[in-house]
This record gives C-alpha cells, structure tokens and sequence, in this order.
C-alpha cells in the first residue's frame, strides 16, 4: 500500500506504464503530468515527456498550464462565496445585476429578420447561469468551424462578436449579451455556455472589485496559489508549456508558443469560463480544499454545506446530461452525469458505466482534467496541453487505474 492511502503502488504504477505507452512513446501527447492523493496524501504523481517539444524541454514539477475550462469551478466557487454572504439566492434574476438582460427573449422560430421569439416564461437565474441551464450558448462553441453552418441563435453571437478571444472587456461583452436570444427556456435545458463568464462578470458587478482581483485576494491568496493568474509573468515563461492541436493526420501543430504567447499580456477579456494558467501544485490546492469541505490549512474559503450544495445535481427533475444536454461539446459524456453549480456529478455509476458515484469534477480544452471523491476521499488531477480535449478519453481510462487500485 502506498503512505497507508489505502491504493495499491504496484497498481497504480500502471498509470506510468499506460501513459508512456500509449501517449508519450506514439507522440500522441507532448508531456503529461499526473497525480493523485488519497486521505490527504499524495499516493502517485508522476512527470512525462516534454513541455516544449520544439525546444526539446522535458515536462518538469512546476510546469504551468493553460488549464482553460478548469478555470470554471474556480469562479463558480468565488460567486458562491457572495452567495454564502447573502448577496442573493440562486432562483434571483441575474438581471438584478445586469440590467441590460431584463429584456431577454427567447429563440422561438427562424433566423435573421424573420426569427421569431418570445419573452421567457421566467427570467435567467444565478442557479441557471452557475448550471449552463439558462439559454446561453457558446456561440458555437470555442471550437467552432468556419464557415460551418451556425444555428440561427449563434450567428447573433457571431454578429455581434461575441467568441471567445472577444477584444473587448468582461462588462461590455456581458451587457452585449442581453441583445441575444435565448436558445430554450431558462432552466428547461442544459448547454456548455458563456455562462461561467458571466458568472465571473457578477463576482466583479457585486463585490465592486476587478474579477482577477477578487480571485486573488479571495481565492489564490489564501491557498498558497503562487502560479494561477490570467498571464504568464516574464520570469515564469521558462516554465510555461507549449500548447498543441493535433491535425486531421493526427500529429501535433503548435498552436500557442510559451515565447510568444499572448498569455504575456493582460487579457482584454478575463474570462472565468476559460482564462486561467495554473500548475498542478496549485491546482492541488484547489482540489484538496474541496476535499476538506472548502477548508484547507486554516483558510475558509466555502462552507462544507455551500459545497454540497453545490455538487449536487441541480438538473430539472433530477435528470442526467442524456435527456437534457443540447448540443455535443462539453468536457464531460453525458450518460449517468447530472451538473451541478460549475461541477459535472456522477448520478448513476451504473448508466455511467465507471467508478465513482458522487464524485464532482471537470476538464479543460487542452485535454486537462480532474475530480474529487469525497467517498474515496480521492483527488486526480491530470495535465497536458493538447487541443481539442475531446481527443481522447483520459479521464475514463485513468478512472479505471485509480479504482482499481484502491484496495482498502
């Protein structure tokens, strides 16, 4: 057993052997890291390949990664923070704090001047926009085709430049939004949305303070996050990872050079959906915060109650993705998984065909993930930096290897 975890070392030795020979050695992944922790202690963790293939760099501890869509439950956490200090309950309209959207109306019919569209039978809610259950699209998703045929709903998006690497700032793209139509009646649906966006645009609107600020001071300060930040500081670009996207003949293109990355520049756009750079360190202490009920070393950062609260499934009728998922990007299969408050849930172990009732989790465009079992009192986390994260199924793959080692 390893560190009286209660996981089996030989077996989780396997998680080496089967990324080496199925990522690292074929190439199909620059570098990788991987760790994970049981009852508070690290069981494996382990350092693969490069982090700048061109520079023939290998992947070191500290690495710092674009962690993308893991940015989300970090912001979602931060709104919940102004939740627990009664700034508002979660079935309160959004447009509380964003005007602008007190006149949504929602995609009925058609496109262009002939769309039709009604006003919603009950307004976009914080449960709806910490859910993606409010209507709001990703305007075709971050990786959307051009010159793709766009539903009717999105080429508004597209028209009014709302896309990701928006040149515009958090609050006039949020306020731009309320011009959109909603894709279906808030709370009816689920779709992976702009929505932890403007989850992050109300951290700023109710706490008076810049969202990245407000991160900081309330979220990386207190944990010992060093390396978390919306750009890459000069003297850290020696760590920081190359990005790949792999090509339709399946080799890998970079896509975000560390040496000229625009991460060296404030973002115009801080994006709480998206925008983070973190390490596996860091994000650890993220993790292990969560898996302690929102505590860790003395600093409070959510309530044990706020946590559960928000890793339930908040799902109408207590559904799973399957029955009421549009559309087929997200960071998560749909089957036996319901959605919570900025976590995905496994409902059904069952229906969901893998380990891990209960757990809460999410991952990252450039294929990252994690999850946290407060059954198992488990913490995985996975970094690499290839895009899209669809690419492959690692989250499943390494469920297999880390449950099959718990042996207590």
């Amino acid at each position: 057993m390893s560190n009286n975890t209660g996981l089996d070392a030989d077996r989780l030795g396997l998680i080496t052997e089967h990324l080496n020979k199925h990522y690292i050695k074929p190439g199909k992944l620059p570098g990788c890291q991987t760790l994970v922790a049981r009852h508070g202690k690290i069981a494996y963790q382990s350092a693969l390949g490069l982090m700048d293939r061109e520079r023939n760099k290998p992947l070191r501890e500290d690495t710092i990664f674009r962690i993308y869509s893991m940015t989300k439950p970090i912001t979602s956490i931060a709104l919940m923070q102004l939740y627990e200090q009664s700034h508002f309950q979660l079935n309160d309209a959004v447009s509380r704090y964003i005007p602008e959207w007190k006149k949504q109306r929602v995609w009925v019919s058609g496109s262009g001047p002939t769309m039709q569209t009604k006003v919603p039978d009950r307004p976009v809610s914080f449960r709806n926009v910490l859910n993606h259950s409010g209507g709001i699209t990703y305007g075709g998703g971050p990786l959307a085709i051009p010159g793709a045929t766009l539903h009717p709903v999105d080429q508004v998006y597209s028209d009014l430049g709302l896309t990701r690497g928006a040149r515009q700032d958090l609050e006039s793209f949020v306020k731009k939004l309320g011009q959109v139509p909603l894709r279906y009646e808030p709370g009816e649906r689920w779709m992976y949305s702009f929505s932890t966006d403007v989850c992050g645009y109300l951290v700023q609107a109710i706490s008076g303070m810049p969202f990245e600020d407000y991160l900081q001071k309330h979220i990386f300060g207190p944990l010992g996050m060093k390396d978390t930040a919306f750009q890459i500081a000069p003297e850290k670009v020696d760590r920081f990872a190359a990005n790949y996207v792999r090509r339709e003949d399946k080799t890998l293109e970079v896509m975000d050079d560390p040496l000229a990355s625009s991460y060296a520049k404030p973002p115009v756009f801080v994006s709480g959906g998206g925008g983070l750079l973190s390490t596996m360190a860091d994000y650890h202490r993220f993790c292990e915060m969560l898996r302690r009920g929102g505590e860790l070393d003395g600093a409070r950062i959510v309530g044990p109650r706020t946590l559960r609260l928000m890793t339930q499934n908040h799902l109408a009728g207590g559904k799973d993705l399957t029955q009421v998922a549009l559309g087929n990007f997200s960071e998560t299969a749909n089957e036996g998984i319901g959605f919570g408050l900025g976590f995905a849930t496994t409902i059904s172990e069952v229906a969901a065909g893998s380990y891990g009732p209960g757990d809460f989790y999410w991952g990252g465009m450039a294929s990252t993930i994690f999850w946290v079992d407060p059954r198992e009192d488990l913490v995985v986390i996975f970094m690499t930096q290839l895009v899209p994260s669809g690419t492959f199924n690692i989250r499943g793959q390494l469920k297999n290897l880390v449950y099959s080692a718990i042996v207590d």
